[in-house]
């Protein structure tokens, strides 16, 4: 099969010829139609921060696939699998490398591609609605809430504007000028732009921050909230010049919360099949939208990659396999 391969860290990915993965109990085989980028591919292919090697190879990467999210058809299934068959289209995250033809993935990690959805949109839920949904969860929105999303046009920003709206809460988001419209168009009541104003301008005025953007100072995001509210920390893990590059915010947040007038909550992905049936009837309804930016192909990746960590692109990065 064709798949995109770095064989160490720092290495430039490249489209090559390798194996289809073997399944095991309990796992699932599928022909991917589409793949998700998200920030983790960057820290993944480059092993940046360091710490993150622990977990996923000392010296090399143990998996030379890029890619996790991923939406597509099941093609073959391992021993104790009972849910899903062949043919049966789904979407979630994988083991082996989702930028590639075929994938391995957990059974428990996979659920039903919702009904009405490209595999495109799908590929686009797996990893960043699934994070903006535990961090509306681990901020405690409620209705009349309100609540600041930094990063509100990034991919897990726009899932974590609509998911706040739809509590009943007041989404109020952070973005750039050109991403103010559609962060508007997501439900945001209101948006700041970054480049003309910073979020603690009119003091401390928001119940809650879930901050995706993962580049201002604790002590800012502090100085944006009420008393006893929330900050929710997502993002930052992709930055450099550490041993831990952002991942020591949410480390930390258990620590250092009980210490302050804030509670501080560190949101880290978990990748469930439960959260993806929490989210498929809202994305089936409508009540919820992927929004997809630039779409790639599987050969031109490699840009994608690159697109994602020059800039901020509006959207989820998608791959069509």
């Amino acid at each position: 099969m064709k798949a995109i391969i770095r064989e160490v860290y720092g290495d430039r990915p490249e489209l090559r010829d390798h194996p289809k993965p073997a399944i095991g109990a309990g796992e699932v085989l599928v022909e991917v139609r589409a793949a998700g980028v998200d920030p983790g591919v960057w820290i993944l292919m480059t092993g940046r921060p360091k710490a993150v090697r622990l977990a996923v190879g000392l010296r090399r990467p143990r998996v030379p696939v890029l890619g996790r999210a991923l939406s597509g058809v099941v093609s073959a299934v391992g021993e104790g699998v009972t849910r899903l068959r062949p043919g049966d289209e789904v979407y979630g995250t994988c083991e082996s490398g989702s930028f590639a033809e075929y994938a391995r993935a957990r059974e428990n990690r996979l659920a039903a591609k919702p009904a009405g959805l490209t595999f495109e949109q799908a590929a686009a839920v797996p990893i960043s609605a699934v994070t903006a949904l535990q961090a509306v969860r681990d901020a405690r929105v409620e209705a009349g809430q309100r609540v600041l999303i930094t990063g509100a046009g990034g991919g897990i920003g726009t899932f974590a504007v609509q998911l706040v709206a739809r509590r009943g809460a007041y989404a109020i988001g952070v973005c750039s000028t050109s991403k103010v419209d559609l962060v508007r168009s997501l439900g945001a009541e209101d948006v700041l732009d970054y480049t003309r104003t910073e979020i603690d301008r009119d003091g401390p005025r928001y119940d809650a921050v879930i901050d995706t953007a993962g580049n201002r100072p604790l002590s800012l995001l502090r100085r944006a909230v009420r008393k006893r509210g929330t900050i929710a920390l997502v993002g930052g893990g992709h930055a450099n010049g550490s041993l831990m590059g952002g991942f020591q915010r949410q480390m930390a947040a258990p620590l250092i919360s009980p210490f302050g007038a804030h509670r501080i909550a560190g949101v880290t992905g978990r990748e469930r099949r439960e959260d993806l049936e929490e989210l498929t009837p809202l994305l089936e309804s409508g009540a919820i939208v992927p929004v997809l930016g630039r779409a790639y192909t599987l050969d031109t990746a490699t840009d994608a990659i690159r697109d994602l960590a020059g800039g901020h692109p509006a959207g989820k990065l998608v791959i069509t396999v």
